[in-house]
Parts: structure tokens; C-alpha cells; sequence
């Protein structure tokens, strides 16, 4: 179970209803049922009720949901109704295309440093012109500025040498896309992020569609 006794696959479905949500509003629909919600984003009704009843419900009897009210509780939940500090650790090409990537900012995660030990890449900006800085001067970056998430966007050596310096600088989140799977703890969260399992995943779903 997670956080609250929430089931970890619940948690994962919330960013999910947020965009849908986001996206009917943008469409200007001011109301939804649980049976609109399972038609378009292929879950059943009753998982979708089952889900929101975690935080409370939020619909009503004969009306559904407000499309509105909905997304921002949902984002409060996710904690979207505040801002974060985001560094990048490895300033590679993954590494300076999360810093460039503009809907963070907008959705409240603030890019505000990068860090490598190639030589070569430090002093290097990204398209937005967030300059690589010395990963050696990490930990005194972090005794001088508030962070609140490090992404890690480098080998798995590098992640093992720096996650050290992040829990004793007070990161609160790793959003790790290494080979080293670090686990949460009580005092940092970490989402491991996988992108070749993910695309081995969907070759197997290829392969073992429905004839």
C-alpha cells in the first residue's frame, strides 16, 4: 500500500484523470459522469468511483463530476497547487531536453540547475540557457539553495556517487531515470523511471495483440 494506505496503483492513475480533466476543460465541458470518465480513458465506472473515494468521492448522486472543481482537487493531491525547485544531475542529451521541456514550468516544476563531471559539457547551456555546472560544487549548491527534486539523468556509478550528497543536501524527491533502482525512504521519495522497460513493454503488447 502506499502513502495513506492509498494503493500505489490508484496514485499512478491520478496524473492520468488530471490531463483528461485538463483536457475537458479546455473543450469547455462543465460536467462528467464516472460512465463518460470509463468510456474515455477505458476504465469501468465502478474503478473510477472506487478510486476518487479514496480522497473523498467528490461527485454527486445524478450528476457526476465537476469537470473543473475535480481537476484542482486532483491536482492538490498531487501536490500541483504549489511550486518545486528541480535540478538536473547529468547534462546530457536526456538531461537538457528535461531542462528545456516547457510544460514543467508550467505546471509548477522549476528547472533551476544542472550539474556533470564531463569536462567537455560543463559550461555547456541548454536550449533554455540553464548552464551545466561542475558537479563538484553540488553539495555546496545545495547548502546555498532550496531544492526540492534532483533528476537523475546519468550512469549508474554517477547516480550511487551522488545520492549521498542529495540526502545530506535535503532533496526530497529523486526522479531517477539510472539503471540503479533506489528505494523510498523516510526521508526522500524516488520514482524509478525505466524508458527501455517501458518500450520492452510495449513491443510485448505488439506482439500479443488479439488476432
Amino acid at each position: 500500500m502506499g502513502e495513506r494506505g492509498i494503493p500505489p496503483a490508484v496514485i499512478s492513475r491520478l496524473p492520468r484523470y488530471y490531463r483528461f480533466l485538463g483536457e475537458l476543460i479546455d473543450r469547455k465541458v462543465e460536467r462528467i459522469s464516472s460512465r463518460e470518465l470509463s468510456l474515455q480513458m477505458h476504465l469501468t465506472a465502478s474503478q473510477i468511483r472506487q478510486d476518487l473515494n479514496h480522497f473523498g468521492g467528490f461527485g454527486q448522486q445524478g450528476y457526476g463530476y465537476n469537470a473543473k472543481y475535480l481537476h484542482t482537487e486532483i491536482g492538490k493531491i498531487l501536490g500541483l497547487d504549489r511550486s518545486y525547485k528541480v535540478i538536473v544531475v547529468g547534462a546530457g542529451r536526456l538531461g537538457k531536453a528535461l531542462a528545456d521541456y516547457v510544460l514543467y514550468e508550467k505546471r509548477g516544476y522549476m528547472i533551476v540547475a544542472m550539474f556533470d563531471k564531463d569536462p567537455a559539457v560543463i559550461g555547456q547551456k541548454s536550449g533554455r540557457g540553464i548552464a551545466a555546472q561542475d558537479v563538484a560544487s553540488l553539495a555546496r549548491y545545495l547548502e546555498e539553495n532550496e531544492v526540492d527534486i534532483a533528476a537523475l539523468t546519468l550512469p549508474s556509478e554517477g547516480a550511487l556517487e551522488v545520492m549521498p550528497i542529495l540526502l545530506e543536501g535535503g532533496i526530497r524527491g529523486i526522479w531517477n531515470f539510472s539503471h540503479t533502482v533506489f528505494p523510498n525512504s523516510g526521508s526522500v521519495a524516488v520514482q524509478n523511471v525505466h524508458l527501455s522497460e517501458s518500450l520492452m513493454e510495449l513491443t510485448y503488447r505488439m506482439n500479443h495483440l488479439s488476432i
